[in-house]
């Protein structure tokens, strides 16, 4: 291909972004960027340093001290802050209640942004987030916007996080994700929102392989056969 192709995935946390994603990547041999992933890992390291929030300096210095990278192994994503594999911590409810604050904070989301669009300027990505599509990457190749209905959201993120061994409560775990879709949808930088030309994806009721394949419904007119397994 004489272009590079990019996908965004944007929506609403627990509706499956990161899952679909990386089941794209794997199908069509594309690299998947977790960027959620990549603001947990920022919060981990405020968290672990705490870092005051409302403190621009600290912020700013703690950012020059922040190296993310993604790497894959056995098909699976893992997240690497400064060398150290944090994968499984960052998923943890301390991140999950803190990421959509800190992921708010302009100077976090314009160093994201630029690692970001590093990373899709010469390979194949898929890419999942908040403003893959609005902000990250504009002019993308193809955008997703998931959604899904925040009882059914709560229930599979609780059935998640029981299976790993955390001790939550769906309730906890509900209120958590209507608290997120507000800071989300409402801050003032970079707030989730549908891009125009973004494919709505509301998965209530269809399971991972339906979601599958109605995103190849409309990726396989971009690409020649060989791109597909």
């Amino acid at each position: 291909m004489s272009k590079n192709i990019v996908i965004a995935i944007d929506g609403y946390s627990s509706c499956g972004k990161s899952t679909i994603a990386k089941a794209l990547a794997k199908k069509l041999h594309f690299i998947y960027i977790d960027t959620g992933a990549m603001y947990r890992a920022v919060t981990l390291y405020f968290l672990r340093n705490k870092i005051d929030l409302n403190n621009p300096v600290a912020v700013n210095t703690a950012l020059d001290n922040i190296n993310i990278n993604l790497d894959n192994h056995n098909e699976q994503t893992l997240v690497l802050l400064n060398e150290e594999d944090v994968s499984e911590e960052i998923r943890q409810m301390p991140v999950s209640e803190k990421v959509s604050q800190v992921s708010a904070i302009k100077a976090v989301r314009t160093e994201m942004v630029k690692q970001q669009q590093r990373m899709g300027k010469s390979k194949n990505i898929i890419m999942d987030g908040r403003d893959i599509g609005t902000v990250v990457f504009p002019d993308a190749t193809l955008k997703f916007f998931m959604t899904a209905d925040p009882h059914i959201r709560a229930e599979r993120r609780y059935k998640e996080l029981i299976n790993k061994g955390e001790k939550v409560s769906l309730e906890e775990i509900y209120e958590n994700l209507a608290l997120r879709d507000h800071q989300d949808t409402t801050r003032e930088e970079s707030p989730l929102s549908k891009a125009k030309d973004a494919i709505v994806l509301d998965n209530s009721t269809i399971n991972q392989e339906m979601q599958l394949e109605f995103a190849l419904t409309y990726i396989r007119p971009l690409l020649s056969d060989k791109n597909l397994e």
